[in-house]
């Protein structure tokens, strides 16, 4: 008998076998984690006794500890697709996931920030001219917080047409966006007073690290507060970029392209949220 645990750790060895983003494999492992330790709490340590009851119970127990309806419908396709690799690799005869429902929830629209906003979030960066090239970055290029910390100096060409190279990151796609002016003159001053080191990375701390994820996200999120920006966060600078874009008549194609949407359906979400469209199939992308 494969016992949960062990079933577990085949399924997270699974997942990476597939070569899975490390946060996604992440995710999955807290969450069926979690609930093998439910299982076992109530004296179930084989795979095979578990039930459709036992698991909608243990999504009960979730809701009643005030986890979010989104959580709990995350921790519902990690367990349908836990189970699912129990019965492929026929360590259980019968998926008892198949009968679990998802809860009901809405998806929140994209937070798109007004020009007022980041205009005031500029601001109060100006003096820290790293994050005004984070900044520039992010909301000229429409580029993901994790593509943006594995840039490498190299991945800036400063030549005309000027182009930031983007590398595949943990399964987004490989691409050259256009650098326009404000991005390019933001990536020159820092690259004037950036700390000398071995390290190829575009953006270091000041002993000359690569900057983390983390670290981008936290200094940003402090500049939202300065600027008096409620409810953003550094993704929505992807977001507003996307929806500028779509909304100045840039192409939907294009846009899906650069933004490195694996699916055209992803963008077209964001036309409901914009204020009717220009020149449809316009090529030139606009500054913001």
């Amino acid at each position: 008998m494969v016992s949960l645990k062990d079933a577990h750790q085949q399924f997270v060895g699974h997942l990476q076998g597939k070569s899975r983003a490390s946060a996604t494999i992440l995710a999955y492992g807290k969450d069926i984690e979690q609930l093998v330790n439910y299982l076992n709490s109530l004296g179930k340590t084989d795979p095979n006794i578990v039930t459709t009851e036992d698991l909608q119970a243990f999504m009960d127990s979730l809701a009643k500890q005030a986890y979010t309806p989104k959580s709990v419908s995350r921790k519902t396709n990690s367990t349908k697709t836990f189970f699912k690799f129990l019965k492929t690799s026929n360590i259980i005869t019968n998926d008892p996931a198949t009968g679990l429902s998802h809860p009901k929830f809405e998806n929140k629209p994209p937070r798109i920030l007004t020009k007022l906003e980041y205009r005031a979030l500029r601001d109060a960066a100006r003096a820290d001219t790293r994050i005004i090239a984070v900044i520039e970055l992010l909301l000229q290029t429409g580029i993901r917080i994790g593509e943006l910390a594995q840039l490498r100096v190299e991945d800036i060409n400063f030549q005309e047409p000027k182009t930031i190279h983007v590398p595949a990151f943990e399964g987004t796609n490989e691409r050259t966006i256009p650098l326009n002016k404000p991005a390019a003159e933001a990536v020159s001053k820092y690259l004037e007073v950036r700390p000398k080191t071995p390290s190829h990375a575009l953006f270091v701390t000041k002993t000359g690290k690569p900057l983390l994820i983390r670290n981008i996200r936290t200094t940003i999120d402090r500049y939202f507060r300065i600027a008096g920006i409620k409810g953003a966060k550094v993704n929505d600078l992807r977001h507003t970029w996307v929806a500028h874009q779509l909304q100045s008549g840039v192409s939907l194609l294009t846009v899906s392209k650069l933004a490195g949407h694996k699916r055209l359906s992803t963008t077209e979400k964001y036309l409901q949220f914009i204020q009717g469209q220009g020149g449809e199939g316009k090529v030139r992308l606009e500054e913001l």
